[in-house]
């Protein structure tokens, strides 16, 4: 179509399915350019079509284009589908992309605020895999600086209250959680007890210790399926400091006994301290390293997943990326915002674990990393998410995950209770199946349009709307019409195989795996 219009086309579904399965309101934004009625332009583009395969009509109503795809064409595409199901909604896109996301500092387990920007910049992640695209998933761990220098400091005073039973007086600033205890316990192993009264030897505890904490963090991101490409450690990037400012130029300068960036002449609110007056390097400093190193990579686009609060943090690095030569609109950030966790209507109790957060891992024991993902992948990740657990623990259709896999066990079910052969089945003739079989077919064929408008949207909650939205339509199908044992089994039950396709790629590219039984019985 876009090759026949010479241009990009927006294709709407259309509320009345009567009208066929896509619209376009095209004809309005050429009447300008052709000085034309939007009418006089849709009736010309619908004629335009007549020849084509592989559109059953084109109709022009006023100034609206509607298509409807050809029964040919729907068949050929599902049995194509199914002979070639790792290829389905697959893509050959031809960009080199860096995405960094989660990036916690490993000074303690990640957090339900973390999740969020995990499952969000995975699913990004597994998106752009299928799309075809060169994606690269980083993360990047910030071990320099105050908060490890904590770490070592906090292991040492819970250690010298709970192994020495010594008297303690905390700062107001520390770091508190049960995993805490971990850490003391297995660094009294490694090195023993004189590590928790020596000041001296804190650095070395905390660089044990924040190894420690990202293989926890690591574990709790493999348990929902999440993995990493790359790490890259802010620890080892200050052996290129020099070079870096160096490339930096006049736009860094001192004043007041400190290192300053002149980011304000690049839209930020002010200029900004990378070095303090003690020569300790700030969190920017960090950053503007790590991005030097990033473009020096190579890469064509750049995304990074921050946390809402980051918001203001945005036009510093951008600036930083100027000043070092690159362009900066190669880098795209993307936020994620906080989460409001209910259990039973009732704010959800903190883990005594973490001491003022809830974990990550409780809330995957508490409901699976399945539920998990698709709550945080349900909702545009820069908007706040409230979400009771009660409702992810519930096996009916108030449970969305439930009712997706439900549907998809559904359709195995049917096919394992089949009155005819395999063969019959994957050789069965899609055409003439009847309206609402026909809306279920094309239905399930949109997954590609979907898969692609929540990458490029970067508004990954589309795909687990798509599926609810598929589910629904499997199981309104189920109730209304026969098909075991029926004339049209064999057809039918190929159409279900198209659906089942959909769900489970749908469903894998959130990073879950579809259900061939579930533990509630079939109805």
């Amino acid at each position: 179509m876009r090759e026949k219009l010479g241009r990009e086309v927006v294709l709407e579904k259309p509320r009345d399915r009567s009208f066929g399965h896509f619209a376009t309101p095209i004809a309005f934004s050429l009447a300008k350019e052709l000085k034309k009625s939007p009418m006089l332009i849709a009736e010309e583009l619908a004629n335009s079509f007549h020849d084509s395969e592989e559109f059953a009509s084109v109709e022009s109503v006023k100034g609206y284009l509607n298509f409807r795809l050809s029964e040919g064409f729907l068949a050929e595409y599902a049995s194509w589908a199914l002979k070639n199901p790792s290829d389905f909604a697959k893509g050959e896109k031809n960009q080199k992309i860096l995405l960094e996301f989660v990036s916690a500092n490993p000074t303690g387990p990640l957090h339900i605020g973390h999740a969020r920007g995990a499952v969000y910049g995975d699913t990004l992640y597994r998106l752009a895999k299928h799309l075809g695209y060169d994606i690269t998933a980083e993360y990047y761990v910030n071990d320099a600086g105050n908060q490890i220098d904590l770490l070592g400091l906090s292991i040492q005073l819970y250690a010298r209250e709970n192994i020495l039973k010594e008297s303690v007086e905390y700062p107001e600033a520390y770091y508190r959680g049960e995993y805490l205890e971990e850490l003391a316990n297995g660094a009294q192993e490694k090195f023993g007890v004189e590590i928790f009264t020596n000041e001296s030897r804190q650095k070395e505890l905390a660089m044990w210790a924040k190894d420690k904490v990202m293989e926890i963090i690591v574990s709790t991101l493999a348990d929902t399926n999440i993995h990493f490409d790359t790490f890259v450690n802010e620890s080892g990037l200050y052996d290129d400091w020099d070079r870096v400012m160096k490339k930096m130029g006049a736009n860094v300068y001192e004043k007041e006994g400190k290192l300053w960036i002149s980011s304000q002449t690049k839209g930020d609110d002010h200029d900004r301290v990378v070095v303090r007056e003690d020569g300790r390097p700030t969190y920017l400093a960090g950053d503007i390293v790590y991005h030097n190193q990033k473009f020096e990579r190579g890469y064509e686009h750049y995304i990074n997943i921050w946390g809402a609060d980051h918001h203001g943090y945005i036009p510093r690095v951008n600036a930083a990326i100027d000043f070092l030569g690159y362009d900066s609109n190669k880098l795209e950030v993307l936020l994620s915002q906080m989460v409001s966790l209910l259990k039973d209507g009732e704010p959800y109790k903190m883990s005594k674990r973490a001491g003022n957060v809830i974990l990550m891992s409780d809330i995957i024991d508490e409901i699976g990393a399945d539920a998990l993902r698709f709550i945080f992948a349900s909702k545009k990740s820069d908007t706040a998410l409230e979400f009771d657990l009660a409702e992810f623990k519930k096996e009916d259709s108030s449970n969305p995950i439930f009712y997706i896999q439900y549907a998809h066990a559904r359709i195995k079910t049917m096919l394992s209770k089949a009155s005819v052969a395999k063969d019959d089945i994957t050789n069965a003739s899609l055409k003439n199946l009847g309206e609402n079989a026909d809306m279920l077919l094309f239905d399930a064929l949109l997954l590609p349009e979907v898969v692609e408008d929540a990458f490029t949207s970067r508004q990954v909650q589309k795909l687990p709307e798509y599926l609810k939205s598929l589910a629904a339509s499997l199981h309104k199908f189920y109730y209304d019409v026969k098909i075991i044992g029926t004339e049209d089994e064999a057809k039918l039950l190929k159409l279900l195989c198209v659906v089942a396709l959909s769900l489970k790629t749908g469903l894998s590219l959130m990073g879950i795996a579809a259900k061939d039984k579930m533990t509630k019985e079939e109805e």
